[in-house]
């Protein structure tokens, strides 16, 4: 009985969260601002790749905004803003991942009349984030080299829920012992069609090739 009972209030959880995406979408598209969820692990590259994108878009004089999501701090929060750029900043406490209600919250504190592109950085983590959709028009997994060769086979589910994959970190690749290409095989072997895009956000290598991938042409 009681997992008959955890079986159908996770089904009424993800039903719940999948309606309240639909909202946000909408809200999102009434305001015309294309949106992008950054899901990956923590030290994956997530905020770095996404200030990269950002210094793009402002010198196209595209207005970006930040959703920075974290289970507790605000650091991402704090270089964000320091671009000058308006970003809300969320504490999820024990949760490992946003989830659409988080982001209708976050919504209505940004001023999406003066926002053309929004970023939502995911909570670091490759396994829960999969399950709850948060409305954004696509959603991008960032790993890096270091984590191994073997992240996308380990985690398949984030890879079929996403839109865009990105190997970030290949100035490493070398002294890590990893090859870029056997992640890119796994990738695409979970999910044919997306996009696998690889990536120095230190060094500013691949980015142009990502924003493409995201349709923000640089």
């Amino acid at each position: 009985m009681h997992k008959v009972v955890s079986v159908d209030m996770e089904r009424d959880i993800l039903e719940a969260n999948r309606r309240l995406a639909e909202e946000n979408s909408k809200i999102l598209k009434e305001h015309g601002v294309a949106s992008y969820d950054f899901l990956g692990s923590i030290g994956s590259g997530k905020t770095l790749l996404i200030q990269r994108i950002i210094e793009r878009l402002k010198e196209k004089g595209v207005r970006p905004g930040v959703i920075a999501g974290d289970v507790s701090g605000n650091d991402d929060y704090l270089r964000f803003i320091s671009m000058g750029v308006p970003a809300v900043n969320i504490n999820t406490g024990k949760e490992c991942h946003l989830d659409a209600h988080l982001l209708d919250h976050a919504l209505e504190e940004l001023p999406l009349d003066d926002i053309d592109v929004l970023f939502v950085e995911n909570v670091g983590n490759l396994v829960c984030p999969a399950d709850f959709p948060l409305g954004t028009d696509m959603r991008v997994v960032v790993i890096s080299v270091t984590e191994g060769d073997d992240m996308a086979r380990k985690h398949p589910l984030i890879f079929r829920e996403a839109s865009v994959a990105v190997i970030n970190k290949i100035d490493l690749a070398e002294v890590m012992e990893v090859d870029p290409r056997t992640i890119e095989r796994d990738i695409l072997r979970i999910k044919p069609s997306i996009k696998c895009i690889r990536t120095d956000a230190k060094h500013v290598q691949g980015v142009d090739q990502l924003m493409g991938a995201l349709g923000l042409e640089p």
